[in-house]
């Protein structure tokens, strides 16, 4: 399935079924909070892959307030594994990401006011910003998805616009962990879904608000082949480390499906 939706590149560059992507946008959080040089996210990018990291996962967003556009190229200039970059349909945005040509592009909502994304995209029919965008990085060679809700008419639309992968948000299912009635129903919509898009030939991924605890029973879902996952390990990296903390959510994923 992954092979006939483009996906070979990043299949043939993981031997497992289910690939880990991590999001470092929160150690440039960090160094932002001080305006300086440190922690560097480029040298995080690169203690993750050393650590097993299938791929590199960055925002960069139009306030610019983590990722900036020099991360993103220099991160673009030493990464040896899969770059994907999310991002709007900023213009300014969308060029850059077509000349820097990461093997993915995502695509995800943005509202300034938010803390983090709070969804995934509103796919209307005349959005001719996200026509244009998913127009611009096709031509660039770029691999596309798109962040979406697990429900079928995101799905379905997804479908008609040609793109060979979602990402389905998972925050749902990460906000209701505590509540096991909630939390078995948020992972039953994500299953339901994961298995819907498979069936329309789309590559299935997943993330938003996944952590150590949590993690599991997404992994487990097989029609899930990527995960991207940031916040909770930039958070053990604190006290354990960027490459061991990459190592301990490698563990758990890939034991989830026996690999």
């Amino acid at each position: 399935m992954g092979q006939a939706n483009g996906y070979s590149g990043a299949a043939q560059r993981s031997r497992h079924p289910l690939r880990l992507y991590i999001n470092i946008d929160h150690v440039a959080t960090v160094r932002e909070a001080r305006k300086t040089d440190e922690p560097d996210p480029v040298a995080a990018a690169r203690a993750c892959e050393a650590a097993g990291a299938d791929g590199i996962t960055f925002h960069l967003r139009e306030d610019r307030r983590h990722i900036q556009d020099r991360d993103v190229e220099a991160i673009a200039a030493v990464a040896t594994t899969v770059l994907n970059f999310e991002l709007a349909t900023h213009p300014e945005i969308v060029a850059l990401a077509c000349r820097i040509r990461p093997f993915q592009a995502t695509l995800v909502p943005e509202r300034r006011e938010e803390v983090t994304t709070e969804g995934g995209l509103a796919l209307h029919r005349q959005d001719q910003g996200l026509l244009t965008a998913l127009g611009r990085l096709r031509d660039a060679g770029i691999h596309l998805s798109l962040f979406i809700d697990p429900d079928r008419a995101s799905i379905d639309r997804s479908a008609q616009l040609g793109v060979p992968a979602v990402e389905l948000h998972t925050g749902r299912y990460a906000h209701a962990w505590g509540d096991a009635a909630k939390a078995r129903e948020a992972l039953e919509a994500l299953t339901a879904a994961a298995a819907y898009a498979r069936s329309l030939g789309l590559a299935v991924h997943a993330g938003h608000g996944l952590t150590y605890r949590n993690v599991l029973p997404v992994a487990g879902i097989p029609e899930i082949e990527e995960l991207n996952i940031g916040h909770s390990v930039v958070s053990r990296a604190v006290f354990d480390g960027i490459g061991p903390a990459t190592a301990e959510m490698l563990r758990l994923v890939r034991g989830s499906r026996g690999s």
